[in-house]
């Protein structure tokens, strides 16, 4: 077992890490003074698998609210359903709401947390590695609107965090490499001791092996805490990790969040955000080769699908760094990152150039 702090000045609390920690939820909860219940927000699947074992390890009694799996759990109409569910239930600020599940899970439940009754507690128990590694900490919560990916949110700590890597063995091939996809951006963005620890570890990462997940894991979280800590509410420094996702977050839109993962989307981010890095001088040619070194070692994705350019653009405006022009977080080298704005021109050139696939 791992204890990774996460120190913020009005809300500090412990991620726990390691197999079989989810049986032994109690042991890594804060007390919860004056709760009666715990709400578990789950997909029916992730409940069929984790729930019972959750309610053995937990003092007090739970209630099992449903959502949508994936990314159709983030939706306006799923944090009405909860809301319903909640008041019917008679539930109260001291309760706390348990996620249960991968990122859309945590986010539609986090959200719903944040803002029935003006806040109840959250406790975040990610059983994907993309949430174990990035969605579960720093509380940033929310629901996609049609027109682009969290654009109704709020900043929400959890009182806890709970990452049991035993529930990653039985993620499908393709959830798992997703979640690589986010762990290349914490080793290429923020920690290039990431990148060591991927390449030394590779053979246990990719067969799974308890130990160097537990390890991969915590290292994630211990980068994202990092920045976190600096920059709680995303005004300045915590834009770093949102690299890659500029391109990826329109993509996925464009894709009406049915198809690509979220992963799989970063992956060909960064790919883009290196050329276009290197096309404007900021970065040399060699970053885009250890770009696709990397992603190409993790089985991740480097190229779009065939786009149109205009469409990219115009799904690229609703990101939240756009200020009246295009803002990408862009590597000077690996692990030194910025904010530039960039004129439509090189976003086009760029897009070409990863369509093409050209290094």
């Amino acid at each position: 077992m791992i204890r990774v702090p996460v120190r913020l000045a009005g809300a500090s609390y412990d991620v726990t890490i390691g197999a079989g920690v989810l049986a032994n939820a109690r042991e890594a909860l804060p007390l919860l003074p004056g709760a009666e219940r715990a709400f578990v927000v789950a997909a029916q699947s992730v409940a069929e698998r984790y729930l019972e074992p959750l309610e053995a390890s937990l003092d007090l009694p739970t209630v099992h609210l449903t959502i949508p799996e994936g990314e159709g759990a983030k939706t306006l109409r799923t944090a009405e359903v909860l809301y319903e569910h909640l008041a019917t239930q008679g539930a109260h600020r001291e309760d706390p709401i348990l996620a249960l599940g991968g990122g859309a899970t945590g986010d539609a439940a986090g959200f719903v947390a944040a803002t029935y009754m003006r806040g109840m507690a959250l406790v975040q128990l990610p059983t994907t590695l993309t949430a174990q590694v990035d969605a579960s900490v720093g509380g940033k919560v929310g629901v996609n609107l049609p027109l682009g990916k969290n654009l109704v949110g709020a900043f929400h700590q959890p009182v806890a965090v709970i990452a049991d890597v035993g529930t990653l063995v039985s993620l499908p091939d393709e959830g798992f490499r997703s979640g690589l996809g986010e762990v290349a951006k914490y080793g290429l963005a923020v920690d290039p001791d990431i990148l060591d620890l991927l390449e030394r570890s590779h053979g246990a990462v990719t067969t799974r092996d308890p130990d160097a997940l537990a390890e991969l894991v915590a290292a994630c979280v211990r980068a994202k805490a990092s920045v976190v800590a600096a920059d709680e509410r995303d005004t300045g420094a915590r834009a770093v990790l949102n690299y890659g996702h500029t391109l990826a977050h329109a993509l996925e839109r464009l894709d009406r969040y049915g198809g690509i993962g979220h992963g799989e989307a970063v992956a060909v981010g960064m790919a883009f955000a290196a050329r276009l890095a290197a096309a404007l001088g900021i970065a040399s040619p060699d970053l885009v080769a250890r770009h696709l070194r990397v992603l190409a070692a993790l089985g991740l994705p480097q190229t779009p699908p065939a786009l149109d350019p205009d469409e990219v653009l115009e799904a690229m405006r609703l990101d939240k760094k756009y200020r009246r022009g295009y803002r990408f977080v862009l590597l000077e080298e690996v692990g030194r990152p910025r904010v530039v704005e960039v004129p439509p021109g090189a976003i086009r050139d760029a897009l070409a150039e990863t369509l093409g696939g050209a290094a």
